[in-house]
Formats: C-alpha cells, structure tokens, sequence
C-alpha cells in the first residue's frame, strides 16, 4: 500500500502528484502491461542488447 504523508494544509493536487510519483516508481504498471502477453527470453534478452547498445553509442557521443 502507498501512503503518501499531507501537511497541514497541502494542496490536494500536490498529495496527488506525489501519489502518481510513488505509484510510478513501483513500476505496477509496467509489470501489469508485461504480464498482458507473453515474450519469449531470446526476444526479452535481444530487446536488452539493442536497448544497451543505443544507451552505450548515447554515451560516447556525449563524450566527444
């Protein structure tokens, strides 16, 4: 369960925008959109190496 601490007199839409920040960080969403269908390992682990290898070449160009 999230529970999000409101002060004295906080905004409503303040509580709110925390809420969403700490339901997001859970990542609940992210794993029920993920159980939705299945991925076979050898499509997960591709899907890794392609994402590190876009991160990586990001990296060095921001280097030179």
């Amino acid at each position: 369960m999230i529970i999000v601490p409101i002060k004295e007199g906080e905004n409503v839409e303040r509580a709110l925008k925390k809420l969403k920040r700490k339901f997001e960080k859970t990542g609940v969403v992210r794993e029920l959109r993920n159980r939705q269908k299945f991925t076979k390992k050898s499509v997960v682990r591709r899907e890794q190496v392609l994402k590190a290898i876009y991160a990586q070449k990001l990296r060095t160009q921001q280097g030179e």
